[in-house]
């Protein structure tokens, strides 16, 4: 399995459910700022409504950050209305649906489960350039945590706007970074 990081977003349209209204989406539109995707197996089930409800709750933090979250499944973006209006949970997501029924931005992303017709759980930072700067995919019986992707998206903005530091691991805002080098080398 070759890796992602540092490629580009596959392209895509696609009608998301946000904020009361259908709404396309695009690559394009994703460009330009940060960006978390989502996937997830199935709209009525169980641990993903825990999952987007945890992103939810860290949702305006994130929109502090420039992070948009796209939450993705290949249910359809009608099937998302419904689950928004009927579920306590889901109801407190303000951040676009994506409906992916063809599965072409789950194929797009690798986390299709081909023979289910249904998305892994996998998580992705995008950039503002739209490189994926963290992949990760998840089985599915075990949720993901938005505070840690949060972690990880100070991480990589730092990263990208302090060159030549990297983060190490565990690394929280305002911690010590490390500056790769020769006399680095052996002292860690």
């Amino acid at each position: 399995m070759a890796s992602i990081i540092n490629q580009e977003i596959p392209e895509f349209s696609a009608e998301a459910y946000v904020n009361g209204e259908f709404k396309t989406i695009t690559s394009e539109d994703v460009k330009g700022g940060w960006a978390i995707f989502l996937f997830y197996p199935a709209d009525f089930t169980f641990v993903c409504p825990t999952e987007l409800e945890d992103m939810a709750s860290h949702y305006e933090e994130l929109k502090g950050l420039g992070v948009e979250v796209y939450s993705v499944s290949t249910d359809t973006h009608f099937t998302h209305k419904a689950w928004h209006d009927s579920s306590d949970a889901i109801g407190k997501v303000n951040y676009p649906m994506i409906g992916d029924p063809t599965g072409k931005i789950t194929r797009g992303f690798n986390v299709m489960i081909e023979e289910a017709g249904l998305a892994e759980r996998g998580t992705f930072l995008v950039d503002p350039d739209g490189l994926i700067q963290v992949a990760e995919i998840h089985a599915g019986g075990i949720g993901r945590s938005a505070k840690d992707m949060l972690r990880k998206v100070k991480a990589a903005q730092y990263v990208r706007e302090n060159d030549g530091e990297v983060c190490p691991a565990a690394w929280e805002q305002g911690g010590d970074t490390l500056k790769p080098s020769l006399d680095l080398v052996g002292k860690i």
